[in-house]
């Protein structure tokens, strides 16, 4: 598959900006232009506005099976697509072609979930106090068009989260997908339009994202908001919306901790949790970034780390083997080095990687760093790269003492063959989800999102439709 200069898609139609502007995508594995994306403006907006308006009264009063059927037809295509869907976003965002592939077939599974969880959108009836005459019910309506916002380190998971449960519910939504990767963002949304989606249920659009917040957010038409990115983005997005009394879900940044208990299974710890950390060259938000490591296996776990970091192979993400691409943009290496110099500064060590590879594209090498101080930036700012810092501890409640310090409480990880320490952790750590003993796998039915500063809300599990639904007390009393 070529890759494509990428349309708005606006009212069921595919459409250039009304004013013709575009902007460059670029390959980050060469820092090559590839193509363009059109650059929505305000008449842009104002049709996809409008168009969402008509198409949630269409798509509210359809039964959850007709929207069902649409949506199963989706995810059809995603699957029979995912190849080629692959392709396009190894080009524009960098991860290897198997963990493109794999996002493209995950989405599919997303969409039937939410498909299915739209028939048990439920109501209930509430006994009359002193009339049995009387009906009380609680019945539950789609909140209204959404405004989805959504970054570029995951182009097809982090909308598929939101369209799914907003589509289930009976929202009709505009995406504003990222101007980066906006080529597999866009196969997500035509799969929809060639399964039959009325004209306006999905909108799509690109261009200067604070303008285009600004305004989605200040529109009477939108009733919704949801933003996954940073944490000083989404308050500022909060912030705004509350200004409007707009429905918020945020799913922001992550500094997530990893406690390795003394009765760990460090072989099991290293293969669960290095794959988690290299996975998109580390430029997940739930990326397992501060490792805690009982001193007493602290050095067997950082030597098996590092190597396993070392082993890696570092290249195009579409070259047979690639085990890590590309980091997103030239300030993610400009990023990783101050991380690395800053702690290396204040007394950590560098177990293995440490440099940029080669001239051409963002490549950075697997990094891990060990002894890291608390006073290190590594160890209290996202890095949002393939770097990882360790440091030991002597007691558990002093790892999740360091676990919790900070304001982020998105995910975490624990490695124990303790019930007891296991159970401590369940109760103690702050964070939205927990993996303990095993890698992060964030499926369809089970929440996810964080707490404390990491936002709030969830996009997975019946509690995502919650999100998307309004809920009103109904009496009828009979005269």
């Amino acid at each position: 598959m070529s890759y494509p200069d990428t349309r708005l898609f606006i009212a069921g139609t595919w459409r250039d900006a009304a004013d013709g502007r575009t902007i460059p995508v670029r390959n980050p594995a060469t820092g090559e232009e590839i193509g363009r994306v059109a650059h929505a403006g305000r008449a842009d907006l104002d049709a996809a506005l409008e168009a969402a308006d008509k198409g949630f009264a269409t798509w509210r009063d359809m039964t959850p099976a007709a929207r069902s059927r649409i949506m199963r037809g989706a995810a059809a295509l995603m699957r029979e697509r995912a190849g080629g869907i692959a392709q396009l976003m190894t080009r524009e965002q960098g991860k290897p072609l198997a963990e493109a592939k794999g996002e493209a077939m995950a989405a599919a599974d997303i969409i039937e979930w939410f498909a299915e969880e739209g028939f048990r959108v439920y109501g209930r009836l509430v006994p009359h106090r002193t009339d049995p005459a009387v009906r009380q019910m609680v019945v539950k309506d789609p909140v209204g068009p959404t405004a989805a916002f959504t970054p570029w380190n995951f182009p097809i998971n982090q909308v598929v989260r939101k369209i799914g449960a907003g589509l289930a519910a009976g929202c009709s939504m505009i995406v504003k997908a990222p101007e980066e990767t906006p080529a597999s963002p866009a196969e997500l949304i035509r799969a929809f339009q060639d399964a039959g989606l009325p004209e306006g249920v999905l909108g799509l659009v690109y261009g200067d994202p604070a303008e285009i917040s600004e305004y989605l957010i200040a529109s009477p038409i939108i009733r919704k908001i949801t933003f996954t990115g940073s944490t000083p983005v989404g308050k500022l997005l909060a912030a705004q919306a509350g200004k409007y009394m707009k429905r918020v879900s945020m799913e922001l940044g992550g500094h997530a901790p990893v406690i390795v208990c003394e009765d760990a299974d460090v072989d099991l710890a290293v293969k669960s949790i290095g794959g988690a950390k290299f996975r998109n060259a580390g430029q997940v938000c739930i990326s397992p970034t501060r490792f805690l490591v009982h001193n007493s296996v602290k050095a067997r776990f950082a030597e098996a780390f590092a190597a396993l970091a070392q082993g890696l192979k570092v290249g195009d993400g579409t070259a047979e083997g690639t085990q890590m691409g590309p980091l997103a943009n030239p300030r993610r290496l400009d990023a990783m080095k101050a991380f690395q110099e800053d702690a290396v500064a204040r007394g950590a060590t560098v177990l293995t990687g440490g440099a940029r590879i080669g001239e051409a594209g963002n490549f950075w090498q697997p990094t891990v760093l060990t002894d890291v101080p608390l006073s290190a930036k590594l160890f209290n700012e996202e890095p949002f790269g393939p770097v990882a810092g360790i440091r030991g501890f002597d007691t558990l409640d002093e790892a999740i003492a360091e676990a919790n310090r900070l304001s982020y409480g998105l995910a975490a990880y624990a490695f124990t063959a303790s019930l007891k320490n296991a159970d401590l952790l369940t109760r103690r750590v702050e964070a939205g989800m927990l993996w303990v003993n095993t890698p992060a796998a964030g499926t369809a039915e089970l929440p996810f999102g964080g707490i404390k500063d990491s936002g709030y809300g969830t996009e997975g599990g019946p509690e995502a439709l919650e999100a998307y639904l309004n809920t009103r007390a109904v009496v009828i009393a009979n005269v």
